[in-house]
């Protein structure tokens, strides 16, 4: 993993963008700055775009879904 105080120009943006750092679940995509942008942006989409589900009711289904896989995030 790269660190954001190790990051080169592209990885920092993508640090920043994220509020400074992100958790190891995701950070492990840092090698490949390409793939985690994808991911970050992805998520943004299906959590934050208008939708007619409610924020409250998305995170309720990601929750759910978690724990039906037995996932620890």
């Amino acid at each position: 993993m790269i660190e954001p105080q190790e990051a080169g120009p592209r990885l920092s943006r993508i640090y920043e963008k994220a509020g400074g750092d992100l958790p190891h679940i995701l950070k492990v995509q840092s090698l490949h700055p390409r793939s985690l942008e994808a991911h970050l942006n992805y998520y943004r989409s299906i959590m934050f775009a208008s939708s007619p589900l409610s924020r409250t009711t998305r995170e309720m289904i990601a929750t759910l879904v978690s724990v039906w896989n037995e996932c620890q995030y």
